[in-house]
């Protein structure tokens, strides 16, 4: 007997509870029906638990989208509902209705009264949930929540957002969420912050976020750097270099570097006489990063080129899981303006991190978490490991009937196009809806050309065309219709048949290659054959498919030698000996194996920031929140630091010691009876704080009330913890990216990165407070002609 036996077995039970109350729930009129809120709600503050309630909860949940969306829930969503409350991982066929299971978790959870988030991969999603599963609620009497801004132009105030984040039930994305975090831990009172507590939530496509988004962190920007001039000059340098010979580059592994060869071509176009000397290294790094931008980042494939709000050409990085445009992520260390000098666009002003988050660090602060998907059981190792949750696989409401054919796999990749595009016709020539999947912007736009050419009409669907998704995806199922997608096509929208396509066999689904993962392919699979519906499925492969050249053993490449590709193509023949049967499968595993491990490492490297971010968090969120004046922290922080400057070396003598005072704490200050301080380090440190009290009771006098002096002491902390906090994120950004690359040294860089990152927090720290000390002290206090006081700080 199986553990996933027993665990069916268990929610089966629960499933039978739940259906034991559906007629005598039936039998309540609608007022009755919203009157169990209420009642659920006073059960839960007499004691009640909300898996007492779960059966009744389900069961009113269930009859309510019956009367308001004429849609009831089968038993197989119930199933779904239960894993979901219980905080694991249902997964669920496409078109098993996973918007509707959400219903009943999230209203029996929202009984509480803490919040219950539903979060989307996108806005339309989001926001379509909103609406038509928010009716349900609201019949139910609860409130619904939607924090996201319906377009470029609108801007919600944090009064506003912390009305919506106090709604029962809040429906937004995973990206909007995550920078809401960050922005809420940025601001300087109580009025700026709105989030409510992290109770629980319902992940949508949680094997996308969670896992295929882990490695990308959310980041704040601002504080420019000062611009570099050397982008375009060093590109054009690249350029001219010659891979083999000035550069080396490995694929596998996305490492490229300078050859001896190349050092010396460098150092003759910038006449400098050593590359390595340590004055040039930043000369070293504008090399690296030009490098990168042409070696590792695609047009098409990992970016698009896209108009901004003015109309002006921009990179837009894109989501190599899901195809989608990642609008508001910036490549970080000088990397997104290297692409921009490659594509000889305006250079964005290179900016500093202020804040950052991995989704895998934010969505463990929720007390509970349940996700849904179509493809979570591949990967429930790794959800056990880093998220603790199960990964339940729910039947199908009606027996799959659709055939996954097997791969078809060719030598090179034009003979694969050639036969996939023969394979394509043949099914138009019958009347199926086709859906083509491809592996990037670039080979979408390739097939739709091919297409053209053969005059099949047909819909395009990637990055650059995404606001047309949801249309494209409902018009995808009718008698004829062609599709070209990249792998964002859909998710979370149903492909419906249309008239008579069922009696043809149903949608057909053509993959022009096999995805990193398993997972990918099983998504890509998964947009035919919803609901007992009948279809097909069918990949083409080639081994010179980015999977296999990455990822498949070396003999691929001996097998091109002395090959005809003109001769093939003519020919178009399958490979079909036993080697090629499980290379697909095992070049996948590598490429599953390695995305794994960089998860694992991304999330090692992201536990000292997690760390310290909370760190810093908690102390900020207790400064905003306490009520008078801070009268004890600012004491204790003037004398740790004027303890330190009174055993510091570097004040031994007394010029350097009135220089201090000058600089940090007062600028009226006897020089004389600075010198006559130096008989004991008590003594200095006695006139520090001696100083520091007249120049406080002056400041506390024009600024007036204790309210106005509290906000100041505030404004003056705050404000030094913030703008060391933005240094300390940028530099372990900086950090890691100059340490992750280093694992053929014999140092383990994760040991060094943790060393140096509570290093570096300890030097923050101390920095914080002596700005503090300068903020304090030497800020000037003015009052203008309106009678407002004006705060200037050093």
């Amino acid at each position: 007997m199986t553990l996933d036996y027993v665990k069916l077995r268990n929610i089966k039970k629960i499933l039978k509870e739940v259906n034991s109350w559906k007629d005598a729930i039936a039998h309540l009129t609608d007022q009755q029906l919203q009157e169990k809120t209420v009642e659920f709600r006073e059960r839960l503050a007499e004691g009640e638990t909300l898996d007492d309630l779960l059966p009744e909860a389900f069961a009113v949940a269930r009859e309510a989208d019956k009367r308001v969306l004429g849609m009831f829930p089968y038993d197989v969503q119930v199933m779904g509902g239960i894993v979901l409350h219980q905080g694991n991982v249902a997964e669920m066929n496409t078109g098993e209705g996973k918007t509707l299971t959400a219903t009943m978790p999230v209203y029996l959870n929202a009984l509480e009264g803490k919040g219950v988030m539903v979060i989307t991969t996108n806005t339309y999603l989001a926001t379509r949930d909103a609406e038509e599963m928010g009716q349900v609620y609201r019949f139910l009497g609860l409130t619904v929540g939607v924090p996201l801004k319906q377009s470029e132009d609108e801007e919600l105030d944090p009064e506003v957002k912390r009305e919506i984040y106090q709604s029962d039930v809040i429906y937004t994305t995973n990206t909007s969420l995550g920078f809401d975090y960050l922005t809420e831990n940025l601001t300087a009172s109580v009025d700026g912050q709105f989030l409510a507590d992290f109770n629980y939530a319902i992940v949508d496509e949680i094997d996308s976020v969670l896992l295929d988004s882990a490695q990308t962190p959310l980041i704040i920007s601002g504080s420019p750097r000062v611009q570099s001039n050397l982008y375009g000059i060093i590109d054009t340098l690249i350029q001219t270099f010659k891979e083999g010979e000035d550069f080396k580059f490995d694929e596998e592994k996305k490492r490229v570097w300078l050859t001896r060869k190349g050092a010396h071509a460098a150092e003759a176009f910038l006449a400098i006489p050593n590359l390595y000397d340590p004055q040039y290294r930043d000369l070293v790094r504008h090399i690296s990063l030009a490098l990168q931008a042409n070696k590792n980042f695609i047009k098409d494939k990992d970016y698009v080129i896209h108009p901004n709000v003015e109309g002006q050409p921009e990179i837009v990085l894109l989501d190599q899981a899901t195809g989608r445009l990642m609008e508001m992520t910036r490549l970080q260390g000088g990397l997104h303006q290297a692409i921009e000098a490659k594509e000889g666009l305006k250079l964005t002003q290179e900016t500093r991190a202020m804040a950052s988050i991995t989704y895998q660090n934010l969505f463990k602060m929720f007390r509970k978490l349940g996700g849904m998907t179509g493809t979570g059981k591949v990967a429930e190792a790794e959800f056990l490991d880093t998220y603790a949750m199960s990964v339940i696989k729910i039947p199908t409401n009606r027996r799959k009937i659709r055939k996954d054919l097997p791969d078809e796999i060719y030598q090179t990749l034009p003979e694969k196009i050639v036969a996939s595009l023969d394979y394509v016709k043949k099914v138009h020539e019958k009347g199926n809806p086709i859906l083509v999947f491809a592996g990037s912007v670039e080979m979408s736009i390739l097939y739709s050309n091919l297409l053209l050419r053969e005059g099949i009409p047909h819909n395009l669907l990637n990055a650059n065309n995404a606001p047309r998704e949801a249309q494209i995806i409902k018009e995808s199922g009718r008698k004829g219709a062609v599709t070209v997608a990249t792998s964002m096509a859909g998710r979370g929208t149903d492909i419906k048949l249309g008239p008579g396509v069922a009696e043809l066999g149903g949608l057909v689904v053509v993959g022009t290659e096999r995805m990193m993962n398993q997972r990918i392919d099983l998504q890509i699979r998964g947009r035919s054959g919803r609901q007992g519906d009948p279809g097909l499925t069918k990949f083409f492969v080639s081994l010179e498919d980015d999977l296999m050249k990455n990822w498949g053993p070396d003999w691929i490449q001996d097998t091109y030698q002395d090959y005809d590709v003109e001769e093939r193509i003519g020919a178009t023949k399958a490979l079909t000996k036993r080697k090629y049967k499980n290379l697909v499968e095992r070049a996948q595993n590598a490429s599953e194996s390695s995305g794994q491990a960089s998860r694992r490492m991304t999330l090692e490297f992201a536990e000292s920031m997690n760390i310290q971010r909370a760190i810093v968090y908690e102390e900020r969120d207790r400064l905003i929140k306490q009520e008078g004046r801070l009268d004890t922290i600012v004491e204790k922080a003037l004398r740790s630091v004027f303890t330190s400057v009174a055993n510091e070396k570097d004040y031994k003598d007394p010029v350097a010691f009135y220089r201090y005072i000058l600089d940090n704490v007062s600028y009226q200050v006897d020089a004389q009876k600075a010198r006559q301080t130096f008989r004991s380090k008590n003594m200095k440190a006695n006139f520090l704080w001696e100083l520091a009290k007249s120049e406080l009771e002056a400041k506390y006098e024009v600024l007036g009330t204790d309210e106005v002096i509290a906000q100041f002491q505030r404004m003056a902390i705050l404000k030094a913890i913030d703008e060391n906090w933005v240094e300390q994120v940028d530099y372990l950004q900086q950090l890691r990216m100059a340490l992750s690359g280093q694992y053929t040294s014999q140092k383990n860089p994760l040991v060094e990165f943790f060393q140096e990152a509570y290093q570096s927090f300890e030097r923050m720290k101390e920095a914080a407070k002596r700005q503090m000390v300068r903020n304090l002290l030497l800020s000037r206090v003015e009052i203008n002609t309106k009678g407002e006081i004006v705060l200037h700080f050093p």
